[in-house]
């Protein structure tokens, strides 16, 4: 169950988020109660401290103590501001746009100017949902600092959280995903042509969920460990373990079917698995091949205390005995290849026990199990502590720069959202002036505004109905109703990374909840709520279409051209190394293409949404992103393998790859040009396969060292998705090249 529940929520940080949240609030509750405050000020007090804890951001504790310390004077200053500025309509309004653009602005300072600005914010609006005045302010100062302390005991004293922490549970998360990962590709070993579809969405779910949490790793290392030779260690481990997982899945899909399987389907939803197959049969081979899958997810999921003794030493040497060639059974060669497969994955989860656990016991090594530890020492020995000196981009200025652009936007949007809120109601407009502010956040094209403010509404509508329901059932009874609105916060943030309609149904059955204790409930008060809501999304789109507008094809497109160009120099960089090159820090460059197709397949959610109008360029938004996946998860592979160049027996320089390689660059190159500039006339070079081009013999290309097949490979393949890229793209191959 444990295991479970780390695999669902990485790094406990879903959980962890809802629970301090909810913490603070009772916490704050609880002090204000005894001291016999008004119920008006207990609904304050529950806003302030839920602010005060969300709006941090930063991982060392000590930045988070100060930021929560310079968060107090603000938030004083925001009700001060408020209350006094009340009077005055026109005056309150333009200051509150003032304060808008201020916060939103504060963002190019980090995560301490996001989170003073958000509680800014939050901190006027908590005084508007009240209806502060000046005569209640002392009493409101009160409240406030209470649920400040309250935060900070909540934070620091009930619910700690240190970065070595926190990448301690994440790597946690990801054993536990690694281990559903093989549990996945158990299941299609042993599913029949019926199952073998739903089986394959658990196999793509189960590898997108394990590349997810290796990412959210990698974003930790740097606070979580002690020193940066342990932060490149644990990042090599991870990516090898992750590489080797992948790699099983297709070797074994490649077992199931009569052809070779492209590494695509392990990454596009709805790619039909190649038809034919050898799998399911009940042969010896087979039966072996069950039972050491079973062996290598218990290697991975047996904790530390329980990893010793005889029987698992004895399951680990026979995994990788795999990895030399007279141990392998009697099988077809693509069965045989999925043994070879489990010997490498065997070596990666030995590699990610020794980074995580410390030294293991070695006296009932065989020979196969001494090699691959001598391996993973000598790669220990190899990986350098240093970093090299990147040069920094310059930033753009003014309103070239993407916090002034925002801020502007939602300075624009947040005053049609006033004119516009206040026609509807001049007690409720800053409801439409929330969700404007709400929209724009962790955007950064219309698009994403579009869908962001879609699902607000939707979850709004929903949640208005639950909130309906809950407060017939409520009454008056305040407690009841205290106790459903910590439910509804702790539901909110613990749902908010996965859905942001759940979220908002959520926040919005609490504030039907709020209504209540406030004695201003009513149908037509949560109606009024839909109808803001509405008009705050449509003024954050029109604001985000009209000024200084970032469109979807714009964004996407920027996002293509900066992950295609990591993407060759990842590619370059592994060949200019496996030619016999100096060393370079590959793994990071792999790591850095990854977060660059992150941040391309959450800009195109706005054009494979299920409301998106064009069907044509759903599909082919998800196509093009699925070849991204497939070229980024063999440039990963080829860096690893180049990793291991100075370390490993079996694999030597040769200096034809970086022949071979350059067709592959110049390509990835001219589709970057062609998609930042169509009228660019870099063409597409196509011509013999990868493997025919280093053949012994072959004109032009001396025989030298030894290079592996999985290289050759990784590289055909490699090869063969960048030239699939062209054609969604509408590049023309027009030169071919022998």
């Amino acid at each position: 169950m444990w295991d479970r529940l780390a695999a669902s929520d990485p790094g406990l940080l879903r959980l962890t988020a809802g629970l301090r949240t909810v913490a603070a609030i009772a916490l704050t509750l609880a002090v204000l109660t005894v001291v016999r405050v008004p119920v008006p000020h207990l609904v304050a007090g529950a806003i302030a401290a839920m602010a005060a804890t969300f709006a941090i951001r930063e991982k060392q504790r000590s930045q988070q103590a100060v930021t929560l310390a310079l968060g107090l004077p603000v938030a004083l200053a925001s009700v001060s501001l408020s209350a006094l500025l009340n009077q005055w309509v026109v005056v309150g309004d333009v200051f509150f746009v003032v304060l808008i653009f201020c916060a939103v602005y504060g963002r190019r300072f980090g995560d301490r100017g996001t989170a003073l600005g958000l509680i800014g914010f939050q901190i006027y609006f908590l005084s508007l949902f009240v209806h502060a005045t000046t005569s209640a302010l002392p009493g409101l100062y009160g409240v406030i600092a209470v649920a400040f302390v309250c935060s900070a005991v909540a934070r620091f004293v009930l619910l700690p959280q240190t970065p070595a922490g926190t990448l301690d549970r994440l790597r946690r998360a990801f054993r536990a995903r690694l281990g559903q990962l093989i549990a996945a590709q158990i299941e299609l070993l042993d599913a029949g042509p019926e199952d073998v579809e739903k089986v394959l969405e658990h196999l793509r779910t189960g590898t997108a969920r394990l590349h997810e949490t290796a990412l959210m790793i990698q974003g930790r290392l740097a606070d979580g460990t002690a020193d940066e030779a342990t932060a490149r260690l644990l990042q090599r481990r991870i990516a090898d373990a992750e590489i080797a997982a992948e790699r099983l899945g297709l070797l074994l899909l490649t077992a199931r079917s009569a052809e070779r399987t492209d590494t695509l389907t392990l990454h596009l939803p709805g790619a039909p698995l190649p038809t034919g197959g050898e799998l399911p049969v009940r042969d010896e081979a087979t039966a072996a091949l069950r039972r050491d899958l079973e062996a290598l997810r218990l290697l991975v999921l047996r904790p530390v205390g329980e990893a010793s003794g005889t029987a698992l030493a004895q399951v680990r040497n026979r995994l990788l005995g795999y990895r030399e060639e007279e141990n392998l059974p009697k099988a077809s060669p693509a069965v045989q290849d999925v043994f070879r497969g489990l010997g490498e994955a065997a070596r990666a989860v030995l590699g990610l026990r020794i980074a995580l656990d410390g030294p293991q016991d070695e006296s009932d090594d065989t020979p196969a199990t001494a090699r691959s530890r001598e391996e993973l020492d000598a790669e220990d020995a190899a990986i350098e502590s240093g970093e090299e000196d990147e040069p920094e981009e310059p930033e753009p200025t003014g309103l070239g720069r993407p916090t002034t652009r925002a801020a502007v936007q939602v300075a624009v949007g947040s005053a049609l959202a006033i004119a516009g809120g206040e026609l509807l109601s001049s007690q409720r407009w800053y409801w439409a002036v929330l969700t404007c502010w709400i929209v724009f956040l962790n955007t950064a094209s219309t698009g994403e505004i579009l869908v962001k403010g879609y699902r607000r509404l939707i979850g709004t509508v929903l949640g208005v109905v639950a909130g309906i329901g809950l407060a017939g059932l409520v009454g008056h009874h305040t407690w009841t109703a205290f106790t459903l609105v910590l439910l509804c916060v702790f539901a909110a943030f613990y749902t908010a990374p996965l859905s942001y309609t759940l979220m908002s149904f959520f926040v919005t059955a609490m504030l039907g909840l709020l209504y209540t204790l406030l004695s201003t409930y009513s149908v037509s008060v949560l109606v009024l709520r839909v109808e803001e809501t509405a008009l705050g999304a449509a003024c954050g789109v029109i604001a985000a279409a009209v000024v200084l507008p970032i469109h979807t094809d714009r964004r996407t497109n920027e996002l293509l051209v900066d992950t295609l160009d990591k993407l060759a120099d990842v590619t370059r960089a592994a060949m200019d190394q496996l030619s016999g090159a100096p060393p370079a820090d590959l793994v990071d460059r792999a790591r850095d293409l990854d977060q660059g197709l992150a941040d391309l397949r959450a800009a195109t959610q706005p054009l494979t949404h299920p409301i998106a109008p064009q069907r044509s360029r759903r599909d082919t938004a998800r196509y093009v992103v699925a070849l991204l996946e497939t070229c980024a998860y063999h440039a990963r592979s080829l860096a690893a393998t180049a990793e291991l160049l100075p370390t490993h027996p079996s694999i030597a320089a040769d200096p034809r790859l970086r022949g071979a390689g350059r067709r592959i660059v110049h390509n990835i190159e001219a589709i970057a040009a062609h998609v930042a500039d169509p009228r660019s006339t870099a063409a597409i070079e196509t011509g013999p396969s990868i493997a025919s081009m280093l053949e012994p013999g072959t004109l032009r290309t001396p025989r030298y060292g030894r290079v592996t097949d999985r290289v050759l490979r990784h590289l055909q393949r490699l090869d063969e998705a960048v030239s699939g890229l062209a054609r969604p793209l509408g590049i023309t191959r027009e030169r071919s090249r022998r």
